[in-house]
C-alpha cells in the first residue's frame, strides 16, 4: 500500500518590507493550497516573510518586531495544511536566513541555511550567520528534508538531509534571472538527486526587486534527474504535485513540463516584469522617456508599454538643428504605432540661451563636445521637469555599451529613475528589438536598420567615437563579465590597440556609472552591486 501526499508550491512576487502585505499573500495562498489543490503541505520562498533580498533592512529593530509579529499571525490563521515559510530569525546578537514549518499551529521542523553566497549580488556574509544542521519532518508517513537557495550548489547539506531520513528535498529560493539560469540550476539539482537518490522539489520566488529579477520557473525532479513537471517563468502561480510512497521510495507523479523560453524571449520578458515591478512597488502613475528615433529609446518605449499599458507612458521628442527628418518621422510613428501620448519639444531656445549665458567664458575656444553635452543636459532638464510636474518617474535609455565607455551625459541622457536596458549590450539590443516585433511591429524597420547615431553634431555616427558594436561589445563582455586579461582577448584575435583603448575608456567612466539609476541585471555581471571596480585607480591595462 503506498502513501500519497500533495505538495503545493507558491511561486508568488513579494515585496521588500512590505511584512503585511507579504503575510496577507501566505495566508491567502495557503488557504487556496487546501481549498483548490487539496494539497497537504505548501511552501514559500526564501524570506517569503519580509521579502528577498532584504539587505540592512535586516538590521532595524522594528523589521524584527513585524516579522515577529507576522510568524505569529500565519501561525495561528493557517489550518488544515503544513505551511513552510522562510524568514529572518533572530536570536541574540545573530541573524539567521531560516524556514519553518508549521501544521495547525504547531511547529514541525526549522531550518537555517548553511551556506551564504557572497559573490556577485549576494553578500549574504554580511547578513547572516551561517546554519549547521539538516532539519527533517515527516507528513503522512513521507519525510522532507529542508534546503534554502545556495544549499543545493554544494552537496553537503542535501548529503546531511539525505543521512538523517529525507525521503523528499524542498528547495525554496531566491534565485535571481540571469542568461542560462534556468538551465544552470536544473544541472545543480540533478547533480544533488542523483547524489542523494532521492526527488527534489525546487521552489523559486517571481518578480522584479530593483536590479533584480526572479523568474520562477519552479520544477520538480525525480531521483534520476528527470524533470516531473515545470512551472511557468516570469508569472505568479500556485502548483501541486502529487508524491506517492512505495517500498521503492518516494516519487512524484508527472505533469505540466512548461518549455524552457528562447534567449531574447526570455530577456524580454525579464525587461518587462523588472520595469513593472519598480515603477507599481514603488508607486509611480507610470513613466516618461525621451524618445529619440533612436534604437535604444524604441526599445525602452517598447518593454514599457508592455509593461505598464500605452495609458501610462508618455514620449517626449526633442528635437535639434542636428536632429534628422528621418529620426523625428520614425520618432512619431513608434508613438503611433504603440498608442502613447507623445509631445515634440524643440530644444533650439534652451541650447541658445544657454550658449550665450556662457559666453563669455567659452569666448575664444573652439566648439567641442562641451557643447554636444548641453544639448543633452537641455533635453535632460525637460524631462526631469514633466517628471516632476506629472510624478511619472523618468525612463533612462541607454545601453550596456554605452555605460561601460563612458558614450553617455551626465546629467543629460543618463538623469532618471530607472534604466530597463542598462545590461544589455548595443548588439543585444538590436535582436532585442527584432525579437519584439515578430509580435507586430512596434519599433518601425528603418529604426532597427540604419546606422546608430547621437545625432549631436552634423552627421555624427557612433563609430566615429567606437569601434563597431560586433567588436566593441565581445571585448566589453570578456573583460567585465570573464575578467580577462589584454593579452588573453589579443590570443582571441581582438587588436591589441582596439583592447588597450577600450579598457582604459571603461577605468575612466567609473565615475559615470556610480552615478547612473538602476537598472535591470541580465547578464553573469551588471553595473551595479556586482561590479565594484575603483574610481580612483592608477591601474594601466599593460597585459
Amino acid at each position: 500500500m503506498s502513501d500519497r501526499i500533495t505538495v503545493a508550491m507558491a511561486q508568488i512576487d513579494l515585496v521588500v518590507g512590505d511584512i503585511e502585505g507579504n503575510t496577507a499573500k501566505i495566508i491567502d495562498y495557503s488557504q487556496r493550497a487546501r481549498k483548490d489543490l487539496r494539497a497537504d503541505l505548501v511552501i514559500f520562498p526564501e524570506l517569503s516573510v519580509c521579502g528577498y533580498p532584504p539587505e540592512d533592512l535586516l538590521f532595524h529593530s522594528g523589521l524584527q518586531r513585524r516579522v515577529a509579529d507576522a510568524m505569529e499571525r500565519i501561525r495561528s490563521s493557517v489550518r488544515d495544511i503544513a505551511v513552510l515559510i522562510g524568514y529572518p530569525e533572530y536570536e541574540n546578537d545573530q541573524i539567521y536566513n531560516a524556514a519553518v514549518v508549521f501544521c495547525d499551529g504547531e511547529p514541525l521542523a526549522q531550518y537555517r541555511k548553511q551556506l551564504l553566497p557572497n559573490y556577485r549580488v549576494f553578500d549574504e556574509e554580511r547578513y547572516f550567520a551561517a546554519g549547521r544542521e539538516p532539519a527533517v519532518f515527516s507528513i503522512h508517513g513521507i519525510r522532507f528534508g529542508m534546503t534554502i537557495c545556495e544549499d543545493i550548489w554544494r552537496p553537503g547539506p542535501v548529503a546531511a538531509s539525505r543521512v538523517a531520513g529525507a525521503e523528499v528535498i524542498l528547495a525554496t529560493n531566491g534565485s535571481p534571472y540571469q542568461v542560462g539560469s534556468q538551465a544552470n540550476r536544473e544541472k545543480v539539482a540533478r547533480q544533488r538527486v542523483v547524489e542523494a537518490g532521492v526527488p527534489l522539489i525546487y521552489l523559486n520566488m517571481v518578480g522584479g526587486q530593483d536590479e533584480l529579477v526572479f523568474d520562477g520557473g519552479s520544477f520538480v525532479m525525480d531521483r534520476d534527474g528527470g524533470i516531473a513537471c515545470r512551472g511557468s517563468v516570469f508569472k505568479e502561480a500556485l502548483y501541486g504535485v502529487e508524491l506517492v510512497a512505495s517500498g521503492s521510495g518516494v516519487r512524484p507523479v508527472a505533469g505540466d513540463v512548461k518549455p524552457e523560453l528562447e534567449l531574447e524571449q526570455s530577456i524580454y520578458q525579464a525587461l518587462v516584469l523588472g520595469t513593472r515591478d519598480y515603477v507599481d512597488k514603488n508607486g509611480f502613475p507610470g513613466v516618461i522617456l525621451g524618445l529619440s528615433g533612436g534604437i535604444d529609446s524604441a526599445l525602452v518605449a517598447a518593454v514599457a508599454v508592455d509593461a505598464l499599458g500605452a495609458d501610462r507612458v508618455r514620449a517626449v521628442m526633442m528635437p535639434f538643428r542636428y536632429t534628422s527628418n528621418m529620426s523625428q518621422e520614425d520618432a512619431a510613428k513608434q508613438a503611433a504605432l504603440l498608442g502613447i501620448q507623445y509631445d515634440v519639444i524643440p530644444i533650439e531656445p534652451m541650447y541658445e540661451a544657454t550658449v550665450a549665458q556662457l559666453g563669455r567664458i567659452f569666448a575664444g575656444r573652439e566648439e567641442d563636445v562641451t557643447e554636444e553635452n548641453i544639448q543633452a543636459r537641455c533635453r535632460g532638464l525637460l524631462l526631469m521637469s514633466i517628471s516632476n510636474k506629472t510624478g511619472r518617474m523618468l525612463l533612462t535609455t541607454g545601453n550596456k555599451s554605452e555605460m561601460a565607455v563612458g558614450y553617455a551625459t551626465l546629467y543629460g541622457d543618463m538623469a532618471g529613475g530607472f534604466a530597463p536596458i542598462k545590461d544589455c549590450n548595443k548588439s543585444l539590443v538590436y535582436r532585442l528589438a527584432r525579437y519584439r516585433n515578430l509580435g507586430g511591429e512596434v519599433i518601425p524597420e528603418r529604426v532597427i536598420s540604419r546606422a546608430p547615431s547621437a545625432e549631436l553634431r552634423p552627421n555624427q555616427k557612433d563609430k566615429d567615437f567606437l569601434p563597431e558594436y560586433d567588436e566593441l561589445d565581445p571585448i566589453l563582455e570578456d573583460f567585465i563579465e570573464k575578467d580577462l586579461s589584454v593579452q588573453e582577448m589579443v590570443d582571441q584575435g581582438f587588436d591589441r590597440d582596439v583592447v588597450v583603448r577600450v579598457l582604459e575608456m571603461v577605468k575612466r567612466n567609473e565615475y559615470k556609472r556610480r552615478q547612473a539609476p538602476p537598472g535591470i541585471r541580465i547578464s553573469d555581471r551588471a553595473f551595479g552591486r556586482d561590479w565594484r571596480y575603483p574610481i580612483t585607480s592608477k591601474y594601466t591595462f599593460p597585459e
